[in-house]
């Protein structure tokens, strides 16, 4: 049985004490006045937290979210080397380790913000009163109160609050400030506290705003800059302007000072930082370390398309996800394609003089400066700068810059006025118009084996304007397209030694649009040719009779295959009246020079995610067994090819081989002299409107095309082999020690024949020569197409009427007699062995 004695003993207990309390209570509220205002006071002050409580504190966020929180970061860009050649960022960010800040930066900003950090608990009483008291004095004033916030209520403030300033979100602060600190720890909150805390000129964090200001690493930054940086957080956009360097000062060797009274340094050292400059960079260096706008902004559309723009829409976004992007781009090749282009487009532009202005300005539209900042309008070019403008009085003209600097401005046009935006170049005290070419153009370099793209060049400069000539503009290739005519041709029954007649082409078109007839660029033809003759030559006339020969839809399912285009099968189609890009070219002709293999044209490599993850890959290949944590004894895993095999490997190679041809001794003759294995073509559409050259070695193929944008006439001196074909020269002739300068492999299938260059026709008793118009050459034949083995056409033919001759005397003993003595001459099985008597 369960003794109760002594659990009643203690309910009496309790009971007596409870009322002991009670009437001690009402015993003092009765005779006590002051205890009766404090009981109400402490009760008032307990309602109150349970309000707040309700209303604020349980819509707090988790503090536990900063354990995994990730700060929106930028996207960096590599290069094919793997060196960071950009960033896409609308804010300046770098995330840095705790252990990666120095010492005594960190110990700068606990001077400047919060002295008593590691001690306290996320709230510095006597800062929390002193603001209160601010706050109070300020009422009515329109004055912001001094915050009083500790690093810990900053932290709050800055990731989990909004900068709203109200009693409200203070108390949101210190709730959270004190939630904080039973989540992380103090090294912890530090390390969000400098990666996060905004310092101006759109950086966050000590890193991003060290290179902002100073163009150096943290690691890199000495006393005195530290302090500046520990000042920023009070007031960044204060401080951070020239006209406010002396407060700026002040403040500074302010913090010098209590960095000295809390020992983090010594009187000397703090004196010797105060007598420093402040040394800001007031211009920073550009993220982009190469010249490649046009290329960036093509991986900048992919990857948006891919993961999103902003972080409400991927956590891989690219202006928030911290993304690593390996590329393709070889800056090398990248700053010779820019080059080589300018100089073509500068080359044919010449002496046409002033085009115009690049933009206009409304000089009673507030600021000429301001106007023209935010047009963002730029040119790296020669030391050429982009200004306004500001005032023209006959031969005399002032410009401004974006920085506010203005000049006297010289060579002036004559249809020049204030307002116009126009390229100009320094001369002495002043500056000198410039005219920019009214020509534009695309340039692409490729890996053939990879699809890789190795440089991208969309117009004269990317900052004069985004559209991307490489991959945006679709022109007419004009006779770069005849290649794919001849190899459709070569699929079709032909060879390389063929004979094409060289004469016109008309066909019935039907009764509205009647006969339509074609004829070469610059007239002439006739005769019958080779079709390597053809190709070499550009004759318009041998390609249509090949088109129509092989078939036209036949013809354009090789250029959709290739995917160049997809055209109806007309044969103008043949001679380039379609339209594509130099991309697509480029890719195509890629595709000629890796044995008919079409890869996809990528500029990027793969992406990782922040924490270094994979997470896109242009090469999608799968290899099983690569990573086995044991040999089984089996053959080494392989890659399949990439891409995909759009045309055959045999006709690929004769393509190629034929367009060796065009470079030793056809149009394009001015890429000789480089010296290596070269393939490509030449393009002139009808006006001419474009010019174009497309072709390369086995490592790299390049093509590039020069056009007005609204397309209109070059002038009949404008072809491709003048104009376009010198910018290719310039790029592989700047690139040439990256050349192994190996020759062309032919794929198996194919036989190589010793022929006459002219004729076709097969040669046994001499060899090729060096020389690129050698009679003699090596051509490539499929098996069972190379000429015939026993004689030549002509001999054959010779024969033949020597025979009939005979059969036509009509005397058997006199055909007996006249066929003895030819019977050494005549072999017995000379029509069998030639298919016949032709």
């Amino acid at each position: 049985m369960v003794d109760t004695s002594k659990f009643e003993s203690i309910s009496y207990r309790i009971r007596r004490e409870a009322s002991g309390v009670l009437n001690w209570f009402k015993s003092n509220w009765r005779e006590r006045r002051w205890f009766r205002w404090s009981a109400i006071g402490l009760g008032s002050l307990l309602v109150l937290w349970i309000i707040v409580w309700a209303l604020i504190a349980r819509t707090l966020p988790d503090a536990n979210t900063l354990l995994d929180y990730e700060p929106p970061l930028p996207t960096v860009v590599r290069g094919v080397e793997g060196e960071i050649v950009h960033s896409y960022a609308r804010e300046r960010r770098v995330q840095l380790q705790y252990a990666d800040f120095p010492e005594t930066l960190i110990e700068a900003y606990l001077a400047a913000e919060d002295k008593t950090f590691f001690s306290h608990g996320g709230i510095d009483a006597g800062g929390l009163i002193g603001a209160v008291f601010d706050y109070v004095s300020k009422l009515g004033s329109g004055e912001r109160a001094v915050g009083g916030s500790t690093i810990t209520q900053q932290v709050a403030k800055n990731i989990l609050l909004t900068n709203e300033y109200s009693v409200t979100r203070k108390i949101k602060e210190l709730m959270l400030a004190r939630r904080i600190e039973g989540v992380l720890t103090k090294e912890q909150i530090l390390e969000l506290y400098l990666n996060e805390i905004p310092l101006g000129r759109r950086s966050f964090g000590v890193q991003a705003a060290s290179r902002a200001y100073f163009d150096k690493d943290v690691g890199d930054l000495e006393l005195h800059e530290m302090a500046y940086l520990a000042i920023l957080p009070k007031a960044p956009e204060t401080y951070s302007r020239q006209k406010n360097f002396g407060r700026a000062m002040e403040r500074r060797n302010f913090v010098l000072t209590q960095m000295a009274a809390n020992d983090f340094i010594t009187e000397s050292e703090a004196n010797a930082a105060k007598a420093l400059p402040l040394g800001l960079v007031m211009q920073q260096s550009s993220s982009q370390s190469v010249d490649a706008g046009y290329f960036l902004e093509e991986v900048r559309r992919k990857l948006i398309e891919e993961f999103g723009e902003t972080a409400e829409e991927s956590k891989n976004s690219v202006y928030a996800g911290g993304l690593w992007v390996r590329t393709s781009l070889d800056p090398e090749m990248q700053i010779a394609a820019r080059d080589a282009l300018r100089r073509g487009m500068m080359r044919y532009h010449g002496n046409r003089g002033w085009g115009g202005p690049i933009a206009t300005i409304d000089m009673d539209e507030g600021s000429w400066s301001s106007q023209l900042a935010s047009s963002f309008l730029g040119i790296n070019y020669e030391g050429w700068r982009i200004g306004v403008v500001t005032q023209r009085s006959g031969s005399n003209a002032t410009i401004g810059f974006s920085d506010g600097e203005e000049a006297p401005l010289s060579n002036l046009p004559n249809a020049l006025k204030a307002g116009d935006v126009v390229a100009a170049q320094k001369s002495g005290a002043g500056y000198l118009v410039r005219s920019l070419p009214g020509v534009s153009g695309g340039f692409v370099a490729q890996d053939p084996q990879s699809g890789r793209v190795l440089a991208m060049q969309g117009g004269f400069d990317s900052r004069l304007g985004s559209f991307n000539r490489a991959t945006q503009a679709n022109r007419q290739p004009g006779s770069t397209i005849k290649p794919f005519v001849y190899a459709t041709g070569l699929d079709n029954g032909m060879t390389p030694a063929s004979e094409v007649p060289d004469q016109t082409f008309c066909y019935y078109q039907g009764s509205q649009l009647g006969e339509k007839c074609f004829r070469n660029s610059g007239g002439g033809g006739g005769g019958v040719h080779t079709m390597r003759w053809g190709l070499e030559q550009s004759r318009n006339l041998m390609t249509v009779h090949i088109a129509m020969e092989a078939g036209m839809p036949n013809v354009v399912k090789t250029i959709k295959n290739l995917e160049i285009g997809d055209y109806q099968p007309y044969p103008a189609f043949a001679l380039g009246a379609g339209e594509t890009t130099v991309m697509k070219m480029v890719n195509a002709y890629s595709a000629l020079a890796n044995h008919g293999r079409l890869n996809e044209p990528t500029l990027i490599d793969y992406v990782q995610d922040r924490r270094g993850k994979v997470i896109y890959r242009a090469d999608k290949r799968d290899c099983t067994g690569c990573n086995m944590a044991k040999w089984d004894g089996q053959p080494m895993p392989r890659l399949k090819p990439t891409g995909k095999q759009a045309l055959d490997a045999r006709t690929a190679y004769q393509t190629v081989h034929m367009l060796e041809g065009v470079v030793q001794r056809g149009t394009g003759t001015v890429l000789r002299d480089l010296g290596v294995p070269m393939f490509g073509k030449t393009g002139t559409t009808t006006g001419p409107k474009d010019v174009w050259f497309v072709g390369g070695t086995p490592e790299v193929v390049a093509g590039v095309y020069v056009g007005y944008d609204t397309p209109r006439n070059l002038g009949g001196y404008a072809q491709g082999g003048t104009v376009a074909a010198p910018i290719i020269r310039q790029f592989f002739g700047e690139t040439k020690d990256r050349l192994s300068g190996d020759p062309f492999v032919a794929p198996p299938g194919v036989r190589m024949v010793r022929v006459d260059r002219i004729s076709g026709k097969r040669v046994f008793d001499a060899w090729p020569g060096k020389e690129p118009k050698a009679s003699v050459i090596w051509e490539a034949f499929k098996p069972d197409t190379e000429p015939p083995r026993i004689t030549r056409r002509d001999e054959i033919e010779s024969k033949r009427k020597e025979i009939l001759a005979l059969i036509r005397q009509g005397s058997q003993a006199a055909s007996s007699s006249q066929n003895t003595a030819n019977r050494e001459e005549v072999p017995e099985n000379f029509a069998e062995e030639q298919g016949g008597i032709y």
